[in-house]
Formats: structure tokens, sequence, C-alpha cells
């Protein structure tokens, strides 16, 4: 298993650099209806994400802890 690293990190990148999370955290399960559809539509926003260059999208890792 990958070891996780809990400490704080930092960078020196020259120019604008963006770090855009998106995710989700289901509070309640029996509401199926509130996080279902985010649930659903999660893949289709990667996809969508990894097919347009210009995004700038890099690259992302789907996990459940």
């Amino acid at each position: 298993m990958t070891e996780l690293s809990t400490g704080r990190m930092a960078v020196d990148v020259d120019g604008d650099f963006v770090v855009f999370l998106i995710g989700m955290r289901i509070n309640k399960v029996w509401k199926i209806h509130k996080w279902l559809p985010v649930f659903l539509a999660m893949p289709r926003m990667l996809k969508e994400l990894q097919q347009r260059p210009e995004s700038g999208f890099l690259g992302f890792t789907m996990g459940f802890p």
C-alpha cells in the first residue's frame, strides 16, 4: 500500500499555478437521492476534463477511504 505523507508540503513554481480539487462526502448514507446523482456524474466530469487538453487537466485518483 502507498505510504501517506501527512506533513505540509510546498513547491516553487515559475508562473501561475492552480490546484482544483473536486470530490464529495456522504454524510447520510440513507439519503441516496442527495448523493447518488453526484456520485454517478463524477466519472463523466473526469472524462470530459481528460478529453479537453486546453483544460490543463493533469490526472485524477479515484479512491474510497
